[in-house]
């Protein structure tokens, strides 16, 4: 399993308190029975750790004209809105939530050149809640297709997350499923496609970074 460099910080601190806690219940704990369950829950909470930043290898078909699911989750909002921080049109909103055990780096949806990278300061309610999406801490960024589209993709803080890491740069040319970053715990990713996309997708859908296709410009 390949770990994230967004996660070689937590990882060693998490290892550090696992170790710490095993040791003072090494020492401490009289009871067999007892340390050995001390000893599980430290094993656990490690693991935990390790595998929440799990950064999987996968192939991603390109396409040109279809936007992919820039993050594991499930799909919590398909509806038409008007995007205000850059598109300033109505738009197609389809988001992602992604709950702690799923991985989360975040990929390109399409590829082309970064015209807009920008993070905003926020709150940490729920990632599920409606006003996330603008309320919460995020970073915004909008690609521009080689046919001149735009799609806005946000990364989105939630009640746990309080770190948004995102490689975008203005200026940028990027592939289709190139890393664009990462999120700390629970979160959502938020797409702003034109409204005639064919969205491939309904609420609920369980969908698969760099594999499910989310709609077709």
């Amino acid at each position: 399993m390949t770990i994230h460099k967004e996660g070689y910080k937590t990882i060693f601190v998490g290892f550090f308190i696992a170790a710490i806690i095993a040791l003072v219940a090494q020492y401490t704990v009289a009871n067999d029975v007892a340390k050995y369950i001390v000893f599980g829950v430290a094993a656990i909470f490690f693991f935990l750790i390790v595998n929440f930043f799990r950064s999987p290898e996968r192939i991603c078909s390109k396409n040109a004209r279809a936007i992919i699911t820039p993050a594991d989750g499930e799909v919590v909002v398909i509806e038409e809105v008007d995007e205000p921080e850059y598109l300033k049109k109505r738009c197609m909103q389809v988001s992602v939530f992604m709950s702690p055990l799923n991985v989360h780096v975040n990929w390109f949806p399409i590829g082309g050149k970064i015209k807009y990278s920008k993070h905003h300061s926020g709150r940490f309610m729920g990632a599920y809640l409606p006003k996330s999406s603008t309320e919460n801490e995020r970073t915004s960024v909008v690609v521009e297709t080689i046919d001149g589209e735009e799609i806005l993709v946000r990364q989105v803080a939630g009640a746990l997350a309080r770190r948004i890491v995102c490689y975008a740069k203005e200026g940028d040319q990027v592939e289709q499923g190139d890393q664009m970053g990462f999120i700390k715990f629970g979160s959502r990713l938020d797409l702003y496609l034109p409204l005639d996309s064919n969205i491939k997708v309904k609420i609920g859908d369980k969908v698969v970074g760099t594999q499910t296709t989310i709609a077709t410009l």
